[in-house]
């Protein structure tokens, strides 16, 4: 069997072989169903939590996340209460995603994963989210992932590269062998701290250490993962 021979100006085929996927913003967008429970329980506290505020809490965890808007509120809380709070949001979170649908995927998500799955890709959920599980089962995207890491497996959140490291080494792949999928910008810093590649969802203008930035997965094919 003849070798490819490798012309000079070629560039060699990339050695990813693993794709770890953030989930709100790059599967799916519950971004709308955390700013709706968020700012239910602000208004219980009597204030407000804005849209804007809601963005910067993108691939933050739920206790972070809590504490954040607290500052914001001017509100001090101990452990037991915040424990209760975040608890409370959480369920009014979950009553919401419970009715979520495979029509709520992100446009070309089916497609992408669909296509990178035949193509021998393992693929990996890498989410601070601690209801990544109910996601993927109402939208009908579980069995794309073979390992699946949450925000119940893991103790660091991002930039922190916990999460996607972990998806590596259950996946048996080494950094260099893996491309991240984020929307945010701590998703993407977290990819770089593990020395992985990295293909933003969203503006370049934001998500400027990217390897790659897209407006969705829409826009994305196998060759775009083969010249990083």
């Amino acid at each position: 069997m003849q070798k490819e021979l490798q012309t000079p100006n070629s560039k060699p085929k990339s050695q990813i072989k693993a794709c770890l996927f953030d989930l709100d913003g790059v599967l799916v967008d519950t971004a709308v169903y955390h700013y709706q429970a968020w700012k239910r329980l602000a208004n219980t506290m009597g204030f407000d939590f804005t849209e804007e505020q809601n963005e910067q809490l993108k691939g933050v965890s739920r206790v972070e996340s809590l504490n954040k808007i607290l500052a914001w509120g001017n509100v001090e809380k101990n452990d037991a209460e915040k424990e209760e709070l975040a608890t409370l949001k959480n369920s009014w979170y979950v009553d919401m995603i419970n009715k979520m649908t495979p029509a709520e995927v992100l446009p070309g998500t089916v497609d992408f994963l669909t296509e990178i799955h035949q193509a021998g890709y393992k693929l990996a959920l890498g989410s601070a989210s601690k209801n990544s599980g109910i996601i993927l089962e109402k939208t009908n995207l579980a069995h794309f992932f073979d390992e699946i890491v949450d925000g119940n497996m893991v103790t660091k959140s991002k930039p922190d590269p916990e999460v996607f490291l972990k998806g590596a080494e259950l996946l048996g792949f080494k950094s260099d062998e893996c491309v991240v999928f984020e929307d945010a910008v701590a998703g993407v810093e977290a990819a770089k701290r593990g020395k992985m590649k990295a293909i933003g969802i969203g503006e370049k203008s934001v998500l400027t250490e990217a390897d790659l930035v897209v407006s969705g997965l829409d826009k994305l094919t196998i060759k775009d993962l083969e010249e990083l």
